[in-house]
């Protein structure tokens, strides 16, 4: 990938660089902080006033079967290494595409005719096959564009749920047409795989198309976008107040509310957080899952409840606990609304439990943190910055396929986008923080202690060189835009995000798509319009603060000549920053003098439909994070992949379907020669190295209650069994029952997902 364009202008070299950077290094995760979020628990006012019972509010909300309409919990769908790794009714026909296909199912590669209540195989896999695995001009020999994903709930049409006892919602409820097997219905299954939420906390965006918004509104995931949105304040004892709520570095909290809303995911329609807080608030936590003993969490704080289920205690107490008293001490009814089907008024801890879920939820994510993996611990090279692998108990020829492997992911280009501590550039804040010099703020083990600075990911290959940090696009500024090559040409991008060619990209738009008032999700196209001065169409407001001299292709040049995809003088240039006030020229990668600039509002409108405003969304997914990548599977945005191997397949043959809008960093792979098996198999032994070992042994802080969890039906995708608690319109549940695992985790290991499949 180029890391800007290279142009001699002018006789003045405009930046220093080799055509296809080597990029940041994998660095280790260990004392990287979580992202701050001011006003959440410091200041004079904080929100949550005891951290460690918000913490146990969150895990139980998390792990608690009950918050779903009919049993699904948001462990559900992240129960092993963080992702799902159940193989029955995981199938959704593609329904986020455009194409005939999307809301049918297809046959699999196996030949079965899938659908629902179908169990995958490894045959299956990929939904993407071609004759020859690594070179795509053998042509395809299977494609589908089903999605492996992750089954949720029946649905229905929200009208009650009891306070105190009950899994299931009083739900008018009725057979999908779509997800059934012979007129009876089944679980739905999502449109995308469950990615592992454990260090999700570093993500500016969460979900694969990033409508998680980094600012939490307290009440939907649509950020600064919902101007409905705010939490309730009591002001005195007679009076209370709606205020908005604008927490940054909050996607998990935007995350959580919309899960626990997603009529395919969790929840009947027409059920909001208000109504799921009427159901909890009474109750004890986990009233119908085993505890263990030692958790990590809930047995310090003395809340197990010995050998019964659940905690000795209730959401209600937990809520006051955590919680300022501000947003749940008023004590009247009537300024909340009611439920839609009818029923008493809501009250104020009731009308405030989105806040209250979010947030506790986003406070137990950010403990799952795997920074014990071989990549943190091993000792590593103090010119290089490279881990050694020596003294961890690997043999010789073992260290020299660890960093063959590294080398090669390297030399790959990997790392351009799976880059720093968290394997992703889409740990914006996290990334940026450590390459921002700060006094005594060190990171890494502590016989390697790495200073913040712009060599945290890394040193420059020479004098005058760009920092391999600077070489991916990290920078102190944490641009949320960037530009950078497309197969079509330079364009600008949702920085985080990339179009590696999965599938056809009308399958899923990605961060191409719009969100729920009709706004486009991506970042770039609303700085398209920022540039055009179309400021209403501006729904994020940190997109008036990108800095375009730190893009990693030039997209202006302070001169007077013509270029076909940069902005000159020649067309109207002004600073960048000059329409807020405070020029945005400091500490650019590229010369300020000649890139620190943006078109004019003429200028841009001028070419507006050219290369030089061209901005590249459609089929962009977040980059996900690479550890614990070995127990994470299924793999990429639609699970349609099972093995790492077929991971380094996909990308030795430079994608599936080379679009348009693909990012240019694939033709430069170079995987697919006749003795490249050796280099793959390097690549995947280095990727095992990012496996925390207390993930693969559920120690804490990975521990969790015990969850039940619906794994297709009795039956198979042929007939179901009928009679399900919910009904004789629905089948019966198979489940999966996870044990409750304590701070010392498991005895036996979790495995990955492709051993899961049967043969």
């Amino acid at each position: 990938m180029h890391f800007t364009n290279k142009l001699v202008l002018s006789g003045a070299l405009l930046v220093s660089q080799v055509s296809f950077a080597h990029g940041p290094k994998p660095m280790p995760l260990i004392d990287v902080p979580v992202p701050p979020v001011p006003g959440l628990t410091d200041g004079s006012d904080p929100i949550v006033t005891n951290k460690n019972i918000a913490v146990a509010l969150g895990k139980a909300l998390f792990w608690e079967m009950n918050v779903g309409s009919d049993g699904m919990a948001c462990g559900s769908c992240h129960f092993n290494a963080g992702a799902d790794r159940r193989v029955k009714n995981q199938l959704n026909p593609g329904d986020k595409g455009t194409l005939a296909t999307a809301h049918s199912f297809e046959t699999t590669a196996s030949g079965a005719d899938g659908g629902p209540n179908y169990t995958l195989t490894q045959s299956d896999f990929p939904f993407y096959q071609f004759n020859d695995p690594i070179h795509q001009a053998s042509g395809v020999k299977f494609q589908t564009d089903d999605v492996g994903a992750s089954s949720g709930t029946f649905s229905g049409q929200f009208k009650t749920a009891s306070r105190f006892s009950g899994s299931n919602d009083t739900c008018s409820r009725s057979a999908d047409p779509l997800f059934s097997v012979n007129h009876t219905g089944t679980r739905r299954v999502e449109p995308r795989n469950a990615p592992t939420m454990i260090n999700a906390v570093f993500n500016h965006r969460n979900f694969w198309d990033g409508r998680a918004n980094n600012v939490f509104n307290g009440s939907s995931n649509w950020g600064e976008r919902d101007a409905e949105a705010g939490v309730w304040i009591k002001k005195n004892a007679r009076s209370v107040v709606k205020q908005p709520l604008h927490l940054i570095n909050s996607s998990l909290a935007s995350q959580a509310v919309a899960t626990v809303q997603s009529d395919t995911e969790m929840a009947c329609v027409g059920r909001n957080l208000a109504d799921v807080g009427r159901k909890l608030l009474s109750r004890q936590p986990l009233q119908t899952q085993q505890v263990h003993g030692e958790d990590s969490v809930f047995a310090p704080l003395q809340l197990v409840a010995g050998t019964q289920k659940g905690l000795n205690t209730t959401y209600k107490a937990l809520v006051m606990a955590a919680f300022n008293p501000k947003y749940w001490s008023y004590s009247r009814v009537g300024e909340f609304g009611a439920p839609a089907a009818g029923g008493s008024a809501y009250n104020q801890m009731e009308a405030n439990f989105s806040m209250f879920f979010g947030l506790a939820l986003q406070l137990y994510e950010a403990t799952l943190v795997s920074d014990q993996a071989p990549i943190d611990l091993s000792p590593r090279d103090p010119v290089t910055m490279e881990p050694t692998w020596e003294g961890m108990g690997y043999s010789a020829a073992e260290i020299a396929t660890l960093k063959a492997g590294l080398q090669k992911f390297e030399s790959n280009h990997c790392n351009l986008c799976h880059s720093g501590p968290l394997l992703t550039n889409a740990a914006i804040a996290a990334n940026s923080a450590l390459v921002t010099p700060t006094d005594g703020a060190f990171f890494g083990p502590e016989h390697f202690r790495i200073p913040f600075g712009p060599t945290a990911m890394g040193p420059a290959i020479s004098p005058g060189a760009p920092y391999p940090a600077q070489e991916g696009g990290i920078t102190p500024h944490g641009n949320v835009v960037g530009r950078q090559d497309i197969r079509t040409g330079t364009q600008l991008i949702d920085f985080g995000f990339a179009n590696t060619g999965v599938a056809d990209p009308n399958n899923d738009l990605g961060v191409g798509g719009n969100d729920s008032f009709g706004n486009p999700l991506s970042y770039a196209a609303q700085y398209k319009q920022y540039l055009l001065g179309n400021y209403d169409s501006v729904v994020d407001s940190v997109v008036y603060n990108q800095k375009v001299c730190d893009f990693r292709a030039l997209f202006s040049y302070n001169d007077n000549f013509e270029l076909p995809d940069i902005f000159t003088a020649l067309d109207g240039l002004q600073v960048d920053g000059s329409r807020e006030g405070q020029a945005r020229n400091r500490d650019c990668i590229s010369d300020p003098s000649l890139a620190a600039y943006i078109p004019t509002i003429t200028a841009a409108n001028a070419n507006k439909d050219t290369a030089k405003m061209a901005v590249s969304s459609k089929a962009a997914f977040k980059v996900p994070t690479l550890r614990n990548v070995e127990l994470t599977g299924p793999f990429m945005h639609n699970g349609s992949m099972a093995t790492l191997e077929q991971v380094l397949e996909f990308y030795s043959r430079l994608g599936n379907n080379q679009n348009p809008d693909q990012d240019n960093f694939m033709p430069s792979i170079a995987l697919n020669a006749s003795n490249s098996a050796q280099s793959r198999a390097q690549i995947v032994a280095f990727l095992k190295t990012l496996t925390d070992e207390r993930v693969r042994y559920k120690r804490a802080p990975f521990d969790h209650p015990e969850i039940a969890i619906p794994h297709g039906h009795q039956g198979d995708e042929v007939a179901v069994v009928a009679g399900n608690a919910l009904g004789s319109a629905f089948a019966k549940d198979e489940l999966l029952t996870i044990p409750a695992t304590g701070a010392n985790g498991l005895t036996e290991p979790l495995v990955p997902f492709e051993q899961h499949l049967p043969d």
